[in-house]
């Protein structure tokens, strides 16, 4: 992929304001990209996500975009590649993270960006940090077969978020098949504006840190709809098997922050809200530093009796096998 030749931008940014008079006024923060084949193959919007797609430009001459690939530069410029999913409830939403377990046995090694790298110490009770901070990771290409984390996280101010539940190693290209995930859902009540617009703001006034609060101490939990799924399908067939949980939460949520028995402290609880909150390693993902030894990880606890196995404590295979996609839009 290269930037079209400067003699090029002028004519190009011309003949698309042509087709769509509204972005007039942010053509000067236009950028084309080109394959090597000269073709016009995506559209560049400063500190724009893929929301900007659908309000200014998705409309060219009657034309709708695609899911898949595009350009996004952040408020500063950077560019950086993403995955927009222009169909689920209007479009528009902008891939910003994945949470993906690399090996379900490990206990805070190497792959567990989203909770610790560096073993499980509680003197770093915030582990690798990287629910707040503005590191980058993995590329979109491999957010199902690895940690995903673009400058988008902390850079786009969002409303809501989709959250999909796609299996290990899933190829890009069809992720938008209902059939391929486990679970997909969205917000709609527009949240995120009372917490700074992102994940990486919301996370500063709810720190992701072994003992920072006490057992079910939380952050917001917010209604969801589902996109494929239903709380049926989350409670007895995602975590039905966790028979000693059913009392412990309640489908139809995303939760962020939830802090267990011993005070660990873990980030998303996907589709459900906690309702006491003793033992959330077991269906929260995300963390910080420290859990009980047998814990620690993106997902924490979801093998604790054997992986997928169906019975006592585990999660499901399902969901242990299954990249967490997080979009905003």
């Amino acid at each position: 992929m290269i930037v079209a030749p400067s003699e090029l931008h002028s004519k190009i940014s011309q003949v698309l304001a042509s087709f769509c008079p509204s972005a007039k006024s942010n053509i000067r923060n236009l950028g084309i990209i080109f394959d090597s084949s000269h073709r016009l193959t995506c559209k560049v919007f400063k500190n724009y996500s893929c929301i900007c797609v659908i309000t200014e430009l998705c409309y060219l001459n009657g034309k709708t975009f695609p899911d898949g690939v595009y350009y996004l530069t952040t408020g500063n410029g950077m560019l950086y590649q993403t995955y927009c999913d222009m169909t689920t409830a209007g479009g528009g939403w902008t891939l910003v993270a994945s949470v993906h377990e690399n090996s379900v046995y490990g206990r805070c090694t190497v792959g567990d960006r989203w909770s610790s790298q560096q073993g499980n110490n509680a003197d770093l009770p915030d582990g690798d940090g990287n629910w707040s901070n503005r590191n980058t990771f993995g590329t979109v290409e491999s957010a199902t077969s690895d940690d995903f984390k673009n400058p988008g996280y902390y850079d786009i101010t969002a409303e809501d978020m989709s959250v999909w539940h796609i299996p290990n190693n899933f190829p890009l290209e069809f992720w938008n098949m209902e059939a391929a995930a486990v679970l997909r859902y969205h917000t709609e009540n527009r949240f995120l504006r009372l917490y700074g617009g992102n994940l990486f703001q919301l996370f500063k006034q709810y720190p992701v840190r072994y003992n920072v609060g006490s057992c079910g101490d939380r952050g917001p939990a917010i209604p969801i709809v589902y996109d494929h799924g239903d709380e049926d399908l989350v409670f007895k067939y995602i975590w039905f098997h966790v028979f000693r949980l059913k009392d412990e939460f309640e489908p139809g949520f995303i939760t962020f922050r939830a802090i267990n028995r011993e005070r660990a402290t873990m980030a998303i609880c996907s589709g459900v809200k906690p309702t006491v909150g003793y033992n959330t390693e077991h269906y929260c993902i995300g963390g910080g530093g420290y859990f009980h030894p047998e814990q620690c990880g993106d997902f924490p606890s979801f093998d604790y009796d054997r992986l997928g196995g169906d019975q006592g404590w585990s999660a499901s295979r399902e969901m242990t096998e299954a990249a967490v996609l997080l979009f905003y839009r």
